[in-house]
């Protein structure tokens, strides 16, 4: 999917600082926020929690960090060095430990490698779904029981990052993402040797729990490295991956469970490529969290040279377990209730993200059930999905690199509002398509109008997914780090619970009904991106989360 867990996703965290930005009374470099490159924090999706105005108004994409008056933040390193002489900093820009200094070579490669694992994640969230039909007759359950080993991995999705989040701003990126990834390909273990059906759903969720970890984690590893301009096309590379999973599931897994090989196969050939993508990514990828490499420089200086006043920022600024768990647990609760924007938004996406996870249970009845194809046929309409994806990610990146690039030159800033045409498009399309997948289902009407419909939904989904993730980053810049928290176990826990009741719905209502059904939702929640860009900078001067 792309998956739950995009802050999970596609998406990126920021560590928060220690302290809440205090008002200036000058406009000095003294007096402003000093908010230092190595502090910051990024998953998902990583997104900015206390930041200056001043920074926040370079953030220019999703997953974009703030590299913002470096020479300002140079001169307050050169300034506390003079007075702690054992704070342990970077030897200046140029210092070669510093991932920012890597070469574009190497970061491509963590690139593609991180980008493999999140593909690998996001596979396994999927691909057990072509195995409901297999498992319900083998364990003498009913398919809505078998169902669940989807959405229990999806709902593993969820609550994974309320873990994983504080662990790598604890612990770096590198070892609770391949902590988390081992322990996911250990649990594929069980679910190709179950006996029975509950081993299965166990293990899917604990699956899903500790395979979000790399989604939780790999947007801040690539923002540990690359700059705000290149920074866009590598996490297009990851969003890419994270979107691609999710569709390739069915496709394979329905080949593989109709072979000789059959279902279990599904959860080895996941152990498989998990494995593999570890390997690759225990050879390749470093660590490259900031304030992690600085603790670990300063415990080096400290043993080599007996000094054991030598330390960092990061250990000056321990975080205790009373702000972790009002950053990743109440205040998302909180914002979720008293912020407008962020509830209709998130209320929007987990529509487009429940609807997808349906399809996986519903496009089985409609091309196999209906049509009468194998399912390994019937699963290949999901690469039109997986185009109109595609087509959503090239129309996000262009209208970055064109439209929102002239107005950022023009104010030296981006209005948040600005993000959402694209949304607006992807609102409109995205029921256009369901309606035409309805309407042309009928097994008398050729094959080719149906599958063809299913580009609009994939653009539509990814366009309301990005742009919705956008502006939330731009409208709760201090506290976006909890905004997307909230919007993750909302719209995770949709994707979770939609294919539980699809079968039901589609055999009840009939294909043509069912979809319009969801049709008649998305389009009764057109107006939401429409109205806050019309009415979204008056309502945020209303909010208490959104900086004024």
């Amino acid at each position: 999917m792309a998956t739950p867990g995009l802050r999970d996703s596609i998406g990126c965290q920021i560590e928060k600082s220690t302290t809440e930005p205090q008002p200036s009374t000058s406009t000095s470099a003294e007096n402003l926020p000093d908010f230092k490159r190595e502090n910051l924090l990024n998953a998902p999706g990583s997104f900015l929690e206390d930041p200056s105005s001043k920074d926040l108004e370079l953030f220019d994409e999703l997953g974009d960090v703030i590299s913002a008056q470096q020479a300002r933040e140079n001169d307050s390193e050169e300034r506390e060095k003079a007075t702690d002489p054992n704070l342990v900093e970077w030897d200046g820009p140029d210092d070669p430990e510093n991932p920012m200094n890597f070469k574009p070579s190497r970061k491509w490669i963590i690139t593609i490698a991180t980008s493999l694992i999140t593909f690998v994640a996001t596979f396994s969230s999927s691909v057990f779904s072509t195995a409901t039909v297999a498992t319900s007759e083998e364990y003498h359950v009913s398919t809505e029981v078998t169902t669940l080993g989807t959405s229990l991995c999806v709902a593993g999705f969820a609550t994974g990052p309320l873990v994983w989040g504080p662990a790598s701003e604890l612990f770096g990126r590198k070892v609770p993402m391949f902590i988390g990834l081992t322990v996911f390909c250990i649990f594929q273990i069980p679910v190709a040797v179950a006996q029975n059906i509950q081993t299965i759903m166990i293990c899917r969720y604990l699956g899903g729990f500790f395979g979000v970890a790399p989604l939780a984690i790999v947007g801040g590893t690539l923002a540990d490295f690359w700059g705000p301009i290149d920074r866009s096309v590598a996490i297009t590379v990851f969003a890419g991956a994270t979107f691609v999973g999710p569709v390739a599931g069915p496709v394979m897994g329905s080949f593989i469970t109709e072979s000789y090989l059959g279902w279990r196969w599904t959860a080895w050939i996941t152990l498989i490529m998990g494995a593999a993508s570890g390997l690759i990514g225990v050879i390749t990828i470093p660590e490259t969290y900031h304030p992690r490499l600085l603790q670990l420089r300063a415990a080096k200086m400290r043993y080599e040279t007996k000094n054991w006043a030598f330390h960092s920022r990061a250990d000056e600024n321990k975080k205790d377990l009373k702000t972790m768990v009002q950053t990743y647990l109440f205040r998302p609760i909180q914002m979720l209730v008293q912020e407008p924007i962020l509830l209709m938004v998130t209320i929007y996406m987990a529509l487009v993200w429940g609807i997808l996870f349906l399809f996986f249970e519903a496009f089985p009845i409609s091309f196999d059930e209906k049509r009468g194809w194998s399912p390994g046929l019937g699963s290949l309409p999901f690469l039109s999905i997986l185009i109109g994806m595609l087509i959503g990610c090239l129309i996000v990146a262009v209208s970055s690199k064109t439209r929102l690039a002239r107005k950022f030159k023009k104010h030296g800033h981006i209005i948040p509002e600005e993000r959402l045409p694209p949304m607006i498009f992807g609102a409109v399309i995205f029921p256009i398509g369901l309606f035409w997948f309805a309407w042309t289902s009928n097994p008398n009407i050729t094959w080719v109008p149906q599958v063809i419909s299913g580009i609009p939904i994939g653009c539509g989904i990814l366009l309301i997914f990005l742009q919705g993730m956008n502006y939330i980053v731009d409208v709760y810049k201090w506290y976006a780090n909890s905004a997307i928290a909230a919007n993750t176990l909302l719209r995770s826990g949709a994707a979770a619970g939609f294919p539980m009741f699809a079968a039901a719905m589609f055999h009840n209502l009939g294909v043509p009904w069912a979809t319009s059904l969801l049709g008649f939702l998305a389009v009764a929640l057109v107006p939401v991106p429409i109205l806050f860009f019309i009415y979204g900078k008056r309502i945020r001067q209303m909010s208490r989360f959104s900086p004024k």
